[in-house]
């Protein structure tokens, strides 16, 4: 503020000194001779202006008072930086995952048949009947087709169900593999709103609504010899698993099965947990 006021006062007196100037050669020009008899005229256009006489110099404020410092304020922030530097350890403990292990089963007929059905061998010429596979592919256009797997070690954290279609999976050739299951939690919305322990009913993005699988229901079969699975509408599955480098499946389900029909639980993400299979 000093400094703005002291800049006016000299533009005023500036101004002023230009304003006398003119007065003075106008008038000379004006009367001519006889004022510069008197002395003026020419004489005053030598005249020096100063701005110097209407300067101001602000005297300088006095330095503001060293503002104390807080002790409470200092151990304050000095506790905010050692949460801020553990906090990184606690995220990482929180985010460890439990591994369990499962032993793989031979799957039979019977033994898988909460999952769905073991198709073997059975001699030319047999009728249909209940060992035979029972399909369910009306809810769209039948795909049956080849399906080579590479590195699918004995190991998953999620697993999937399709909820409008039977599924049929066998490895050509014979070889062994391996397929981690769950019963079926396809539910009515308006009937259910939670599972055992608490666990919430979902919608998936195919329209259904289910519970999410309960990781203490998981198991593993092995699959060996000249056989099939075919899962149940529902059955949550993970796999195929198998030792060797790459198997061919051949699969049966539906042509847009994988587009509009897949949903899938994320172990690793909402439980904490992974599996591998022990065999």
């Amino acid at each position: 503020m000093p400094q703005q006021l002291e800049e006016r006062q000299n533009l005023f007196c500036l101004g002023a000194g230009l304003f006398f100037t003119s007065s003075v050669l106008h008038s000379s020009h004006k009367k001519g001779p006889k004022m510069q008899a008197l002395g003026l005229g020419r004489g005053c256009i030598p005249l020096r202006l100063h701005a110097s006489p209407c300067r101001r110099t602000a005297s300088p404020s006095p330095p503001a008072p060293p503002r104390p410092r807080s002790v409470t304020g200092l151990k304050t922030c000095i506790a905010a930086v050692r949460a801020s530097a553990a906090q990184p350890a606690q995220m990482e403990r929180k985010g460890e995952v439990k591994v369990v292990k499962l032993r793989a089963v031979e799957a039979t007929p019977e033994s898988f048949a909460p999952f769905g059905q073991v198709i073997t061998a059975s001699p030319d010429g047999d009728e249909f009947g209940p060992h035979d596979a029972q399909l369910d592919l009306s809810s769209g256009i039948p795909r049956f087709y080849i399906m080579r797997l590479q590195d699918r070690p004995l190991e998953f954290s999620t697993i999937t169900h399709h909820a409008s279609v039977t599924q049929c999976l066998g490895a050509i050739g014979g070889q062994d593999w391996y397929l981690g299951v769950a019963k079926p939690s396809i539910v009515d919305g308006a009937s259910e709103q939670s599972g055992p322990e608490g666990r919430k009913l979902l919608q998936s993005a195919a329209g259904h609504c289910y519970l999410p699988p309960d990781p203490a229901e998981v198991c593993v079969f092995r699959v060996s010899g000249s056989k099939f699975l075919k899962l149940n509408k529902g059955t949550w599955h993970a796999g195929p698993l198998f030792k060797a480098d790459a198997v061919d499946f051949y699969n049966l389900e539906l042509s847009n099965t994988n587009v509009v029909d897949h949903t899938t639980h994320y172990f690793k993400k909402h439980d904490g947990i992974t599996f591998v299979v022990e065999d």
